[in-house]
């Protein structure tokens, strides 16, 4: 399972920003990024998770369960998990989307060998 530093840290890769440009967008500190990206800070502010995920598209309901702040809400539609909803609020082309179910199908397949 991933966490939520390691999740972040794509969000952003995938918006192709760096923490510098994060950090004029935000207000947070470079160093202070840096460190949620790699999982130095345990409990991040709130306040600052929902600037994240106003930049990065992401519902910030999630975020906020992912870094266990809320329960994780039942969802029968639409992402469950961070990594569903940065891949969700990449604007996938119907060939990309098709892929990546591709893909998960291919791995899902593989669970039971």
């Amino acid at each position: 399972m991933r966490t939520l530093g390691q999740e972040l840290q794509t969000a952003r890769k995938l918006k192709r920003l760096s923490l510098r440009e994060v950090e004029t967008a935000t207000g947070i500190s470079n160093p202070y990024l840096s460190q949620l990206e790699n999982d130095k800070i345990h409990k991040p502010s709130p306040q600052f998770l929902g600037k994240l995920a106003a930049l990065y598209e992401l519902d910030f309901q999630i975020v906020m369960e992912a870094a266990g702040y809320v329960a994780p809400a039942k969802r029968d539609t639409g992402p469950k998990t961070l990594s569903g909803d940065t891949l969700f609020s990449q604007n996938l082309s119907p060939s990309e989307e098709g892929q990546l179910l591709d893909f998960l199908s291919f791995i899902r397949s593989k669970k039971g060998v």
